[in-house]
């Protein structure tokens, strides 16, 4: 429940405690707390760059006085389809960037509305069609055309609470997270945690999903120091944790709009904007994290993982469906015992089994 609106939402990915784990966690949530979400910018962004640049006041200037010039010039052409849709090129920014020769590199930023598409492409057209005219422009040369996959122009903000937890569990919880924050050392682990929810939602509605991984990434370091993407913490007695990064999805053109999976899947949550679907995307990374920390800080990470393992490794020893059951039985009251079990324990079961059921 997100947002006070049901969600069924569709994950590909290879480990079953992911899916088990999110589900648990969505659980205690929708009995004891709630999930927020915001977007806080629909801008995608693309680059001009000009390696080296002979006056940057003038560039600076020269962009001020025919910005709106350029930008017409755009979603007349390449943004045309974006702007009938209320989107296209809504600003063009100058950044200065000291290079190590001495000499000065200049960035145009383009912020771009790509609507309902993740944007890639029509970003990547704008930037090329704008080259030659920002050439003429400046009298300067221009070097690279692309976007930038650190879209901090679409950034997403999801936020749980969970009230009256218990207060030993909520601590423990708020000291991973801390954790987290301080050491980025643990802080790759924990995003990735994050991410293993949300690669999961992008994977199923054919979504970019390293896109998104290189933006969440390059947002976390923007400190100077990379750290955890999410924060817990304890607010009277209440559980409060909170996400927020760039998050650039689609529900229209590429593979979202060919694949027929992508588009049961798209169906199944029942999303209205591209908006809406990376609300929901940063929802689940947020309940992830949270379902791995909660693991963490109580039964330890590798208990459950294994339980649920127990059927993949009976699988890989070779057991069939008729076997299955009891390989699983005695595989879990082996974990119970010895903390682990491997596919050596699972093969040493399935040749006792079918070693008795032969001299039976």
């Amino acid at each position: 429940v997100i947002d006070g609106q049901e969600y069924v939402v569709p994950m590909a990915v290879e480990e079953t405690s992911i899916i088990a784990g999110i589900s648990h966690a969505a659980k205690w949530i929708r009995n004891h707390g709630e999930i927020t979400t915001q977007s806080l910018g629909q801008l995608g962004l693309g680059q001009i760059q000009l390696p080296k640049v002979k006056d940057m006041l003038q560039v600076k200037q020269l962009i001020a006085m025919h910005k709106d010039q350029l930008i017409q010039m755009a979603n007349e052409e390449p943004a045309h389809s974006l702007f009938k849709r209320g989107g296209g090129v809504k600003d063009i920014l100058v950044r200065e960037i000291l290079r190590p020769d001495g000499q000065t590199m200049a960035v145009l930023h383009l912020l771009v509305d790509t609507c309902d598409a993740m944007g890639a492409n029509n970003i990547n057209q704008i930037c090329e069609f704008l080259k030659e005219p920002v050439e003429e422009l400046l009298n300067e040369k221009v070097g690279l055309c692309i976007l930038s996959n650190l879209m901090d122009g679409k950034i997403v903000r999801a936020k749980v609470v969970i009230k009256k937890i218990n207060g030993a569990l909520g601590n423990a919880i708020a000291e991973a997270s801390l954790f987290a924050q301080l050491d980025p050392y643990r802080a790759a682990t924990n995003n990735k945690g994050v991410l293993n929810g949300i690669d999961g939602v992008l994977i199923a509605t054919g979504n970019d999903w390293r896109a998104v991984e290189a933006s969440v990434h390059a947002y976390a370091a923007r400190s100077g120091q990379y750290t955890s993407i999410t924060k817990w913490d304890m607010q009277d007695q209440q559980l409060h944790g909170i996400f927020e990064a760039p998050i650039a999805v689609g529900i229209v053109g590429g593979v979202t709009k060919l694949h027929p999976i992508a588009q049961i899947c798209l169906k199944m949550l029942r999303v209205k904007s591209a908006a809406e679907l990376a609300r929901v995307v940063a929802a689940v990374g947020l309940v992830q994290n949270l379902a791995a920390i909660r693991a963490l800080s109580t039964q330890g990470i590798v208990k459950g993982h294994m339980k649920l393992h127990i059927s993949n490794l009976a699988v890989a020893a070779g057991a069939t469906e008729e076997e299955l059951p009891f390989v699983k039985e005695q595989l879990i009251e082996k974990l119970k015992e010895h903390k682990r079990v491997t596919e050596s324990d699972a093969k040493a079961v399935l040749a006792h089994l079918r070693n008795s059921l032969r001299n039976s």
